[in-house]
């Protein structure tokens, strides 16, 4: 369920409103042990993942590093050759 968490600071372009609330849904979701909620909890559920983006927004925006940003299409070219080198070349 957390694989489609990924790594949001200090990213060229920065992370995206969207990227940040997909990845809340995927730690409430983790948390939580279901990717949809019951009728009776599904307001506590979108509180939740409204919360944590709120939070993630101040946490990226309060980051300090000295490191250059990380260029999104080098990252995944990376990841597309760590897979490759894992699971092997399709």
């Amino acid at each position: 369920m957390c694989r489609n968490i990924r790594t949001l600071a200090n990213f060229a372009p920065p992370a995206t409103d969207q990227e940040i609330r997909d990845a809340a849904l995927q730690f409430v979701r983790k948390l939580a042990g279901t990717t949809r909620p019951s009728k009776a909890n599904e307001a506590v559920f979108a509180r939740a993942v409204n919360d944590i983006t709120h939070t993630v927004h101040h946490l990226l925006e309060d980051l300090v590093t000295t490191a250059p940003p990380r260029d999104r299409a080098v990252e995944k070219e990376k990841a597309k050759a760590r897979s490759a080198k894992r699971f092997g070349a399709r």
